[in-house]
């Protein structure tokens, strides 16, 4: 059977501890992970801009032996109509996996329901659990290994309705952690997703709550977490999404209230002065460049597993 990787909870938790420790892994020695060795191909689609993205899984095929296919929307077929499903039968018989960042959820799912190699959600609208297996490494480095994660504390601030809050529920619930979503009423996360995180974290050992309160999810955090007020494809609605959010920047204060040495996450772009004060993505709290290195390993370590598996 293929496996594809379109949100968090498609991983078990057991599978979940697979892919971090064999990234951890591979972070130690770089050139441990050669399943693409060939070289085989991995289509790597872009309908969206990025940096991060673009960087980390380049880098990781070729560093795994493959070749990466790096293919923008503009430039395709698929950015003048063609459908998902003849883009999907055309790649899969040439590639090992598809790559893909995009806008709809949908779009991935319907890439994977025909596609005879794994399908990787590079980013959605509605999740991006390939950052969020990166910053579960991250927080696991920091706390001394992947067996520290259950009971650790992670707090985001902002936006509750976007993807980087809802994979952090999802994600965050399935290692055992307990997870606290701090964003205003007007921007709560999908309920059917809540009900998933809510559903993981029974099975887990964890715990998930969305509040309005930043001072009650600060409490005890052992990592605090944000992400850019507007993203991609609202920045028509900028001022006008300053206002809710103002009170859910992380700042120096809101930070000396968490628990003993945490630590500050953000997926980047970073927004200075928006959702978080310099001196805190600048100072001695922030694993933001380690995070951002750890893209590279988790989606090696996710990409070599779902070829073992499938």
């Amino acid at each position: 059977m293929t496996r594809h990787f379109l949100r968090d909870d498609d991983l078990t938790n057991l599978e979940q501890r697979e892919v971090l420790a064999l990234a951890l892994a591979a972070k130690r020695d770089r050139l441990s992970l050669r399943p693409l060795e060939g070289p085989r191909t991995v289509a790597i689609l872009f309908d969206k801009h990025s940096t991060r993205t673009r960087v980390s899984f380049a880098v990781g095929v070729a560093e795994m032996g493959g070749y990466p296919l790096i293919i923008d929307a503009s430039a395709s077929q698929a950015g003048r109509g063609e459908s998902i499903e003849d883009t999907a039968r055309v790649l899969d018989r040439q590639c090992a996996a598809i790559v893909w960042r995009t806008f709809g959820q949908s779009n991935v799912e319907r890439m994977a329901a025909v596609s005879r190699v794994p399908v990787i959600n590079a980013l959605t609208d509605s999740f991006h659990p390939c950052q969020v297996l990166a910053d579960l490494m991250t927080v696991a480095e920091e706390r001394g290994g992947i067996g520290a994660l259950p009971g650790t504390k992670l707090a985001y601030f902002g936006d509750g309705a976007n993807n980087m809050a809802q994979s952090y529920m999802l994600g965050g619930a399935l290692a055992g952690m307990s997870v606290a979503i701090a964003t205003p009423p007007s921007h709560q996360p999908d309920p059917s997703i809540v009900a998933a995180a809510h559903e993981l974290a029974l099975e887990n050992g964890g715990v998930v709550e969305v509040t309005a309160d930043p001072l009650a999810a600060i409490a005890g955090a052992d990592a605090v977490a944000t992400d850019t007020w507007v993203s991609m494809g609202m920045e028509g609605e900028a001022s006008e999404r300053s206002t809710p959010f103002a009170p859910y920047r992380v700042t120096q204060d809101l930070m000396s209230r968490a628990g003993p040495g945490a630590i500050f996450l953000h997926c980047l772009p970073a927004y200075r002065g928006h959702e978080v004060a310099p001196e805190v993505i600048d100072g001695p709290a922030t694993r933001v460049w380690d995070e951002a290195e750890n893209r590279l390993h988790a989606q090696k370590a996710l990409i070599a597993w779902l070829l073992e598996q499938s």
